[in-house]
């Protein structure tokens, strides 16, 4: 197994840019910056994509769908079927509320979990996906609704702490890319955050 498309969720726009919904974009934005790709839209994926030649022979794709969040999998099957990548070989990052922020997740299974672009891309590729979860919780206070949370941006302190955490979220996710789900599930989903 090798990752060959790796797709951020968020949704486009000024509006949306730095909400806690945006988290997987604005990784990915950090990985393409480190390793100077440019962004291209596309609009057959709907899609910005990004070319990264990880290794000798091993083409990554990187895609932030334009869809609006409860479409991403519109863009991401389209990726994948032109690119012939299977859903065991897609990374899909994401804004997780049941996750501390500050860390991460990787699972290869598992429900939508309540995320609507997770959603989406269960029902029309199926299970099998590699997940990368970016912690945005705990929802507070815990009666506000989980759009307006999700929609919402960070605080400054919760700015600060999710800023300083992307090169973690970047290393954990070439670990991935590098040695597959269950090296990565091991190294990462045990961390805790230390003060």
């Amino acid at each position: 197994m090798s990752i060959s498309l790796v797709a951020g969720l968020g949704n486009p726009g000024r509006a949306y840019a730095a909400t806690r919904h945006n988290a997987g974009w604005m990784v990915l934005d950090a990985l393409a910056a480190d390793e100077k790709l440019s962004w291209q839209p596309q609009d057959r994926f709907e899609a910005e994509t990004a070319r990264w030649d990880f290794a000798p022979g091993h083409t990554v794709w990187l895609a932030k769908p334009l869809t609006f969040m409860n479409l991403s999998g519109r863009a991401i099957q389209k990726l994948a079927a032109f690119h012939k990548v299977p859903p065991a070989d897609i990374t899909v990052i994401y804004d997780d509320l049941t996750i501390e922020l500050g860390l991460m997740k990787v699972a290869v299974r598992g429900s939508a979990g309540g995320h609507n672009g997770v959603a989406d891309l269960l029902q029309r590729m199926g299970d099998g996906f590699v997940r990368y979860r970016l912690g945005i919780g705990p929802k507070a206070p815990p009666e506000m609704d989980i759009k307006d949370y999700v929609l919402g941006r960070f605080t400054d302190d919760q700015q600060l702490l999710f800023n300083q955490n992307i090169p973690r979220f970047v290393s954990g996710l070439r670990l991935l890319l590098a040695q597959g789900p269950d090296k990565a599930m091991n190294q990462l989903n045990r961390r805790t955050l230390t003060p």
